[in-house]
């Protein structure tokens, strides 16, 4: 065991930098709770982004993932944590000397023709260098930052510190379900020798799909804290969205595929549509990139979502109430049911939906915000609600996906695209491939 694991040093120096900021938050939310003292939303939510925007970690990470889940905090939170960005300053040569030396020997630069000084990319748990294989192969090499578990913990004490604030706050969402999720793939996101099998595993799944790009794995350079693969080359989605309308409608569709291929053939869910873990080719093809957020969701819950799916489509309440129950929601009464209703509905509607179109016709230009809205007064009229824990990740991925088709201003018949998906379905014959295929690629199960 190295001197970066989970040490007590490295936990209460995180707490000093974070814990300041949010304890004074905490503070003021409690007398403007119980003392009777107007709510100022919005300066209790600028303090929070400068609680977390200068920091590396978790803590940037799980805010940009909450801005992507309805009602993972207030409105006004995720305004201010919507513009965090994972460009955190990177590591200097020093350090990227001292963490190579240490996953690969004093020898380390032999290993390579070339090794850049200055990172490519920088974001919350690591950064990226741009390297030369000896066999001249573009080599993207991802480093750790030092003290990552120390810092991973620290945070996630700090993320059920805010959790009990919004819930003091607003209690229509409980989110223990939501803080196990995050805190368990966190915690995965640490091992990089388990990103580089989730990687391997992706090349497998997506192997026949053109329109979408896997890198290669380098065990030999890789480690728990190093992880080596091949270069990808391809532009930021933003700089696409300038392409004609038939280009980017291919990107659309490959976007489309690279997320849902293997979830709904295999159970395989990449839960990190961020604009950063994906770059486009010149074909409309795309670089998916980033394999740390991975969740192997049970049978039963994708059947769950495809229920859902046709309960929407042919209006059958029954469905609708089995799909919820197979996702795990619990002891719904039949006006939560119509609830919860309100955003299947929203998210299903254009799948339902056999024509060519837009992902969302509104106009608004703000993917479901007008939807979860509504669902959130009638939940919080209703008493509350559990999400379950698989439910984090799938909707953040609706919902960022849909951002991206927005972007886009991608139109495609969505229907016809995801009933090809689920042609077929067969729940029991998805848990046997899911054994084999996990067991081939040497995946656990996620929890």
């Amino acid at each position: 065991m190295g001197s970066e694991n989970n040490r007590l040093g490295g936990r209460v120096k995180r707490y000093a930098r974070v814990g300041t900021s949010v304890g004074g938050l905490a503070a003021r939310m409690a007398g403007q709770r119980y003392l009777g003292m107007p709510a100022d939303s919005a300066r209790n939510a600028a303090d929070l982004r400068r609680a977390l925007g200068g920091l590396k970690g978790p803590l940037m990470k799980v805010a940009q993932l909450l801005a992507t889940i309805p009602d993972g905090l207030p409105e006004e939170y995720i305004e201010e944590l919507r513009a965090l960005q994972s460009q955190a300053p990177a590591m200097g040569w020093a350090f990227v000397k001292r963490r190579m030396r240490t996953e690969l020997g004093a020898d380390w630069r032999q290993r390579f023709e070339t090794f850049s000084e200055d990172a490519a990319a920088a974001a919350s748990l690591g950064q990226v260098h741009r390297a030369r294989g000896l066999d001249g192969a573009a080599l993207a090499c991802k480093l750790q930052y030092p003290e990552m578990a120390s810092t991973v913990e620290a945070d996630l004490r700090q993320l059920k510190l805010m959790f009990g604030l919004y819930k003091r706050y607003d209690p229509t969402i409980d989110t223990r379900e939501i803080l196990h999720e995050l805190t368990a793939r966190l915690r995965e996101e640490l091992d990089y020798g388990r990103e580089a099998r989730h990687l391997q595993l992706f090349g497998e799944l997506l192997v026949d799909e053109d329109g979408v790009h896997v890198p290669d794995v380098l065990p030999e350079l890789s480690t728990r804290r190093l992880l080596t693969m091949s270069w990808l080359e391809g532009e930021p989605l933003l700089e696409a969205k300038s392409r004609p309308q038939e280009a980017r409608n291919r990107i659309a569709e490959n976007m489309f595929q690279a997320w849902y291929r293997p979830l709904y053939r295999h159970g395989v869910l990449h839960g990190d549509p961020h604009l950063g873990n994906y770059s486009i080719r010149a074909d409309g093809s795309v670089n998916l990139l980033d394999y740390g957020c991975v969740r192997i969701l049970p049978a039963r819950f994708i059947q769950g979502v495809i229920d859902l799916y046709r309960g929407v489509q042919q209006d059958d309440r029954d469905q609708l109430v089995h799909g919820f129950e197979s996702w795990g929601f619990k002891d719904l009464s039949s006006e939560m049911v119509d609830a919860l209703a309100i955003w299947a509905k929203f998210i299903y509607g254009p799948l339902t939906d056999d024509r060519v179109r837009l992902i969302d016709e509104s106009g608004s230009g703000k993917f479901g915000g007008a939807m979860a809205a509504k669902t959130h007064r009638e939940i919080r009229r209703l008493g509350g609600v559990t999400p379950p824990r698989e439910f984090v990740l799938l909707d953040r991925s609706a919902i960022g996906l849909g951002s991206v088709f927005l972007h886009l201003g991608a139109e495609l018949n969505w229907h016809r695209a995801f009933e090809a998906l689920i042609e077929g379905f067969d729940s029991d014959a998805l848990a046997r491939r899911q054994i084999e295929i996990l067991a081939r690629a040497g995946v656990p199960e996620a929890a």
